[in-house]
């Protein structure tokens, strides 16, 4: 790791998962250990672990431990069995496409494996393998929507994208540390991002470990920071990337694209190419997870809001690609992105 890269928020140990507990951050640096499948799978949900690529790791590393205990308990019946467990880990979180991508890679590799045969070696060889490739493909993101970025600029960042929320170095937040590192970038605005706070409480946290500048702001002061013209870049990462472009990440990327849009400032999506989701052919048809109306209605335990108010909770916003000036992947960079430009990005040949 270098000087702007010191965090990994999930990690195997010995026999078991391990994950950094990013509903405790920045308070508390804990790391939670889990053995079974179902405590995996709640973790997701609960948001113990976060940010489409750490989701699908970690369903990886989730299928590993249900196929350990399926095949002690049914050495004759595992491969049945752990079927259950692949569509309990799916429906964890339904919008991250990197979940059930995940999950299809080790599934197909069932394929491959005896019944009668131990499964679990390789299946823990392949989500090493998926865990490694993560951390490789953000640094080579890194590195291309690097060079996007004259030398000298402000930008501005929304959710996390980082460690935090993949296997290391970060997708936009790695494009964000490659460029600090070549000098390109003097400060970085990011959006605190209610309600669940990644702003403020995971990227704030994760840059000033690594030494990077960060200020933060409210959501709703973006617009006025573009107005200034203090910022060249939004750089966001993605949970889902339709066929034709499209994305689906944190809700408020949508109205800081359009504000983007408007202020002439460019916007970055940073993504690896199992983000994109050639199956859904626009926007429209990504699954918007809404989640608890309390996490409008309070703060860190407080109530907010007075009693018996209502309150909708979308977890997720759709960009309309063509509010997107750069789509950065581990294969290349996509300028303007749509229907025809993704098809061949995805029909070229993947890196090493």
């Amino acid at each position: 790791m270098n000087g702007h890269d010191s965090i990994r928020a999930v990690a195997w140990r010995d026999n078991h998962l391990e994950l950094l507990d990013q509903r405790k951050l920045p308070q508390a640096e804990t790391y939670v250990q889990f053995y079974a499948v179902e405590e995996v799978a709640d973790a997701i949900r609960k948001m113990v672990v976060r940010g489409a690529p750490a989701i699908g790791i970690t369903a990886a590393y989730g299928l590993v431990l249900a196929a350990r205990r399926g095949f002690k308990q049914y050495p004759q019946d595992w491969r049945r069995r752990l079927m259950p467990d692949v569509e309990l880990l799916a429906r964890a979180r339904p919008t991250a496409v990197n979940l059930r991508w995940a999950l299809q890679r080790m599934t197909r590799a069932l394929d491959r494996i005896p019944d009668e045969d131990d499964p679990v070696a390789r299946l823990l060889e392949l989500a090493h393998r998926i865990h490694e490739e993560d951390i490789a493909a953000n640094h080579i993101m890194g590195g291309l929507g690097s060079a996007l970025i004259p030398a000298g600029q402000s930008v501005i960042t929304h959710c996390n994208t980082g460690s935090l929320a993949t296997g290391g170095y970060g997708t936009a937040l790695g494009v964000i540390r490659s460029a600090c590192a070549e000098g390109r970038i003097e400060q970085v605005y990011a959006d605190e991002t209610r309600p669940w706070w990644q702003g403020s409480r995971l990227t704030a946290w994760e840059l000033m470990r690594d030494q990077i500048p960060v200020s933060l702001i409210c959501d709703g002061a973006a617009a006025h920071l573009m107005k200034q013209q203090r910022i060249s870049w939004a750089i966001v990462g993605a949970d889902r990337i339709a066929a034709n472009g499209d994305v689906a990440n944190k809700i408020g990327t949508y109205g800081l694209a359009v504000n983007a849009r408007f202020h002439g400032v460019r916007f970055m999506v940073v993504a690896p190419t199992s983000t994109i989701d050639l199956d859904t052919a626009a926007g429209d048809a990504i699954p918007v997870e809404e989640r608890a109306a309390d996490e409008i209605l309070s703060c860190v335990g407080q109530r907010l809001a007075p009693p018996h108010a209502q309150a909708w909770n979308p977890a997720f916003d759709i960009t309309p690609a063509r509010l997107v000036d750069a789509l950065v992947t581990e294969r290349g960079v996509v300028m303007r992105p749509d229907r025809d430009r993704i098809s061949a990005l995805m029909a070229g040949p993947v890196p090493g």
